[in-house]
């Protein structure tokens, strides 16, 4: 559990530790998650933990993010776990709610997104992804009502589309990012890497090193779209289902122009047997 024992499992019980904290107050920070939690959930922690009194985690895996054909069902849960891991982290409470309590009878109400949640990425491939992410993370921001919430570099276009909902919908709170970790190897940690079998997993990390590769290429004045060719033939070559490797602006993901003079992001989304990985990383 977490320090003081804290799992709220309704909005009422997180609402009643809100308006406590708030009357008291300590400002509020959040921390979204789907749980099985490794250490770049925990490094979201430690980060909020420096700029906030209270740090709320929240475990919910989000039935309307994932598509019909998608892993909703085998998707590790693990709650014992990860209240075991908050604990060293010192998070202040657990929103753990069932999916009746976030999506009750004859709920009816989405919200519909454009942007850099229709930049051909992810999208192209989940396309009601962000409408359950967007709705997700809008009714947790209002349920909470935190002063910051945290969000990994790993999802990259996730950060952007929710970046892009609280100013568009005046949520006041700040949307801070944190950056991707990875492990010894380089692959990004992810809850999904669980997936990957001994041979798949030694192969996983290509990725990274791909995209390494790719950066330097861009930063050493390649053409983008020469350097995302290599990459994709790279990766292909090593055993990878591409969906896609891309070159985008950094601010909004739109694709390039010759006349682009601003930060790169270079964004990877490739499958291993049967576990897809994403992945990113900067270039200038």
């Amino acid at each position: 559990m977490t320090t003081d024992g804290l799992v709220a499992t309704t909005i009422e019980h997180l609402r009643n530790f809100v308006r406590a904290r708030r009357q008291a107050g300590r400002s509020i920070g959040l921390v979204p998650t789907m749980g099985a939690l490794h250490e770049g959930h925990l490094s979201l922690v430690k980060r909020l933990k420096s700029d906030v009194d209270e740090v709320i985690v929240t475990i919910f895996v989000n039935p309307a993010q994932f598509g019909p054909k998608e892993d909703f069902d085998k998707y590790p849960r693990q709650l014992s776990n990860d209240l075991e891991k908050l604990k060293s982290v010192e998070a202040d409470l657990v929103f753990a709610p069932c999916v009746d309590e976030i999506y009750p009878k004859n709920f009816a109400t989405t919200i519909s997104v454009a942007g850099p949640a229709q930049a051909g990425l992810e999208d192209r491939f989940r396309p009601t992804h962000f409408t359950g992410v967007a709705t997700i993370v809008a009714k947790l921001l209002i349920q909470a009502q935190a002063d910051i919430a945290i969000f990994g570099e790993k999802d990259f276009q996730q950060l952007l589309v929710i970046r892009q909902l609280a100013r568009d919908l005046d949520i006041p709170t700040r949307i801070f990012s944190g950056p991707t970790l990875r492990e010894s190897d380089g692959l990004a940690m992810s809850s999904r890497n669980v997936y990957l079998s001994p041979s798949e997993r030694a192969i996983a990390p290509l990725i990274y090193q791909t995209l390494l590769a790719a950066a330097r290429d861009v930063n050493s004045g390649e053409k983008p779209g020469a350097a995302i060719h290599k990459a994709q033939e790279a990766l292909q070559k090593a055993g990878f289902v591409v969906d896609y490797v891309e070159a985008r602006c950094a601010e909004t993901l739109l694709p390039l122009t010759q006349a682009h003079a601003g930060p790169i992001r270079l964004l990877v989304a490739a499958n291993i047997g049967k576990t897809r990985l994403i992945d990113n990383i900067a270039a200038t």
